[in-house]
């Protein structure tokens, strides 16, 4: 399991469509294995830049393996998938977004930690460069030009999904308006993500709600007691009066 944080994996451009034609095959009950044929003939003619071409089984191969963290995650990764699936059961394709980015962010966490340093340079300036972040990420990942190419298409997946927003200045970016999320079981999920991404799977919970890989969203505040209550996978500790702690399970 351990694998999964050294991991990169974001190996091109992944467009939010083909997120939500992924999740639309599994809410009509298609297998896993009908899911990759139909992605296989889907994605052979779907450009990384959203037009229409034809292109190699290789490159479109690597968009089949980013899409699997929806109809293939790991096995501890399941229930959790599940929640998201029936969660995206009720709503509209057009409001996927923080499911699609929970289920990525619990699955390739190098997609987290490219969000994290991206927030984490909006609440210090207006506008980011790609080699601000490409900076950062070589002090966690290393300096490896794999890491770059990762990062890239990370970065040009956040602008095809419209939660960063391309200047003038040729890799320069800034922020979109932000998605505010008003069902709780969505801020759920996406903050069962966060922890799922991160190695120590448990943060205060402050520290959890104001976590820059959550700057395309705004949150709506939860007590700790309600989150709990509210996820089958979270447990709470409290400590020094007021402090709340969240941590996931041991299924």
């Amino acid at each position: 399991m351990g694998t999964r944080y050294e991991k990169l994996g974001i190996k091109q451009t992944v467009r939010k469509q083909w997120m939500d034609k992924t999740v639309q095959m599994m809410l009509a009950g298609l297998t896993e294995n009908d899911i990759r044929a139909e992605l296989n003939q889907y994605l052979s003619t779907q450009k990384q830049s959203g037009g229409i071409g034809e292109r190699g089984r290789k490159t479109y191969g690597m968009a089949i393996a980013i899409l699997s963290a929806w109809f293939a995650p790991a096995q501890d990764l399941l229930s959790f998938r599940n929640n998201a699936l029936s969660i995206a059961g009720k709503k509209n394709s057009d409001q996927w977004l923080p499911l699609h980015w929970a289920v990525i962010s619990a699955s390739y966490p190098f997609w987290f930690n490219v969000a994290r340093h991206a927030g984490r340079l909006f609440n210090l300036q207006e506008y980011i460069t790609q080699q601000q972040i490409f900076y950062r990420l070589k002090e966690q990942y290393g300096d490896r030009e794999t890491v770059l190419r990762n990062a890239r298409y990370t970065v040009r997946s956040f602008v095809s999904w419209g939660v960063l927003k391309d200047t003038e200045k040729k890799g320069c970016y800034r922020k979109t308006t932000q998605i505010s999320i008003a069902d709780y079981k969505v801020a759920i999920i996406l903050l069962e993500s966060a922890l799922l991404a991160s190695r120590e799977k448990q943060s205060i919970k402050d520290l959890l709600y104001s976590n820059p890989a959550f700057f395309p969203f705004e949150l709506p505040m939860l007590s700790g007691e309600f989150i709990v209550q509210h996820s089958e996978h979270l447990d709470l500790i409290r400590y020094n009066f007021d402090d709340e702690l969240l941590k996931l399970k041991i299924l």
